[in-house]
């Protein structure tokens, strides 16, 4: 460990090497897995972006951002708008740094981009056989204080994402991040990208001050609902968020902001009567965990008994709607006895409502054999929250893409990586 922090280097085979043993072991070669959250590190991308950018002012601001340092990238302070945190506590836990370095991707799959390399890389050595794929410093970008900086960008990313990234192989997939600062700009992308291929769904990151029942997004919601495709709500954390500015470390904020952002926008969407408004609309909530599905179910349903005249548009209890609602597994709790945690698979439904999720490469991801190894799944239950679900949501191949044992992933040919932690 030493050696690494001295020199900022791993051997290469010990990366997920794990994750394949546990895959090998496993039978994961027999089902489909689907990783419904994944992420993609996007700030040293931006060179690569800002041509498509749409608008002239704003292109350069990027180019000129990128433009200066050593780094061929935009720090996240200079794009989009500086998040406080310390994910990496001081470098001691890796977020991005077990990344390979483009030559070793270009070794690996010298006809893909070394982001999709690194990618697919990762899925073939956790047995994944399709990745939803984010940005990261870009969940951010909703707190930018110029909402048309958030829309242009958000449109960049997502023609870049697509037409450079997603064409190279069709295992990797993405939701299309909405600029929800701008209703209108929102209704835009889903009607240019909605049929784009590798577009899977729609993203909203959660960290945001707007009221997701305010009829402004009833087109938006509307258009979603004729794609079939789901939207997606991602969690995050905010410290400058004026009730957690009273929290002084970064754990707290991390522990409670990826509930508490999922947390509002689902209560909001359910005591205002969204599902009853957009029936065929598939919601999905993202990176919150599953602790607090059974507290938000019992206070919500509580309170409706109480005052029924303040929610006119329900027909149902609040956790009726709930259950209908798509969620992802990480990071799943697993310190509580076992016995919460199966309780609260059985109060979401989640052999039929849950999906499976890395977030991979960030620092607290999930491997598949968190779901495999619960005691209490049936191995039907295992097949459809790792995929079978996820392949029937989003109208997935089932057969098996990934490389069925170790001995056929394509591994790097160099024995060490340079790390490079971003402090997004």
């Amino acid at each position: 460990m030493d050696e690494f922090y001295d020199r900022g280097r791993v051997p290469v085979r010990n990366l997920l090497a794990n994750a394949r043993r546990q895959a090998d072991d496993r039978g994961f070669h027999e089902f489909a897995i689907v990783d419904v959250d994944s992420h993609h590190f996007e700030n040293g991308r931006w060179r690569e972006i800002a041509p498509f950018i749409e608008d002239d002012q704003i292109r350069d601001w990027v180019r000129a951002m990128t433009s200066r340092g050593k780094q061929d990238s935009a720090r996240s302070g200079n794009v989009v708008t500086a998040q406080l945190g310390n994910q990496e506590v001081s470098g001691r836990i890796l977020r991005a740094g077990q990344q390979l370095p483009g030559a070793i991707e270009a070794a690996a799959r010298p006809n893909h981009h070394p982001d999709m390399a690194r990618m697919l890389w990762a899925m073939d050595m956790m047995s994944i056989d399709y990745s939803i794929m984010f940005p990261s410093s870009m969940l951010h970008l909703s707190l930018h204080p110029a909402p048309e900086v958030e829309v242009v960008l958000a449109r960049a990313y997502t023609r870049w994402l697509t037409e450079e990234l997603l064409t190279q192989d069709d295992r990797v997939k993405t939701f299309v991040y909405l600029p929800f600062n701008d209703a209108a700009a929102s209704l835009r992308v889903v009607e240019d990208f909605g049929d784009t291929p590798g577009v899977i769904g729609f993203m909203v990151t959660s960290v945001r001050y707007r009221p997701v029942h305010a009829n402004e997004y009833a087109p938006v919601y509307s258009a979603i609902q004729e794609t079939g495709k789901p939207l997606a709500f991602h969690a995050g954390y905010n410290w400058h968020e004026q009730s957690f500015a009273q929290l002084n470390k970064f754990i707290s904020a991390h522990a409670l902001g990826f509930t508490f952002t999922n947390m509002v926008h689902l209560t909001n969407m359910l005591v205002n009567a969204i599902p009853e408004r957009f029936p065929r609309l598939k919601l999905m909530w993202l990176e919150s965990g599953l602790a607090w599905l059974p507290f938000l179910m019992q206070r919500l349903d509580n309170e409706y008994l109480m005052r029924t005249s303040e929610c006119p548009g329900l027909t149902r209890m609040p956790g009726d709607y709930l259950r209908d609602m798509w969620f992802s597994t990480q990071p799943m709790e697993r310190t509580a006895p076992m016995s919460m945690l199966e309780e609260t698979f059985k109060l979401i439904d989640a052999e039929n409502t849950l999906v499976y999720s890395s977030d991979y490469p960030h620092w607290d991801f999930d491997v598949p054999s968190v779901i495999h190894d619960l005691p209490f799944l049936t191995d039907q239950a295992k097949r459809k929250i790792l995929g079978g679900n996820a392949c029937q949501l989003f109208g997935l191949p089932t057969e098996k893409r990934a490389p069925k044992s170790a001995a056929d992933v394509i591994m790097p040919q160099f024995d060490a990586v340079e790390t490079s932690p971003t402090l997004s």
